[in-house]
């Protein structure tokens, strides 16, 4: 979090709930969105912003109903149905994946950047490429993407230099 340009977004997926505090202070004073992934009521707890798996979320009305206004509101898109949920939703954004393939979701199919950008053109709001995106590959990510995203580039064994700044449209 320490590498990220402030207005940033950190979606806190799967974190051991002792450690969710202080990544919420930590956002919070290097001026960074915080989303929390796939738990509403935790997002609303901090205050925070909401990724939604593409299974849904528990406390979605409710978080819907009672989100700041700054609190974003993303989710995971990996076809159509992605995009017709993020419309319906109203997402912010939809975080289009996987774009090339990746270390997290090993022998997956990968969208490659073709299909990426046909999702990303009939999203209707802003697209953010997710899946396999390092310092090589980011140069390939078509111009329409409003961001990047990355799990493993931030991974402590990833060697890869610091990512560049989203793309700027």
């Amino acid at each position: 979090m320490a590498q990220l340009p402030r207005g940033a977004a950190v979606v806190a997926r799967g974190l051991a709930p002792d450690l969710l505090p202080a990544v919420a202070r930590l956002a919070r004073a290097r001026g960074l969105r915080l989303l929390i992934g796939g738990d509403a009521r935790v997002a609303l707890r901090y205050g925070a912003g909401l990724h939604l798996p593409e299974r849904g979320a528990p406390g979605l009305l409710a978080f819907l109903r009672a989100r700041r206004p700054d609190a974003l509101l993303s989710a995971a898109c990996h076809g159509r149905r992605g995009i017709a949920r993020g419309r319906a939703l109203g997402l912010d954004a939809l975080l289009i994946s996987p774009i090339f393939p990746t270390r997290s979701h090993p022998g997956a199919g990968a969208l490659g950047v073709h299909a990426w950008a046909w999702l990303a053109r009939h999203a209707g709001r802003p697209a953010v490429a997710l899946g396999g995106v390092e310092a090589r590959s980011a140069r390939r990510v078509p111009p329409r993407a409003a961001g990047l995203a990355a799990i493993g580039w931030w991974a402590p064994s990833t060697h890869s230099p610091a990512p560049p700044p989203p793309p700027s449209h």
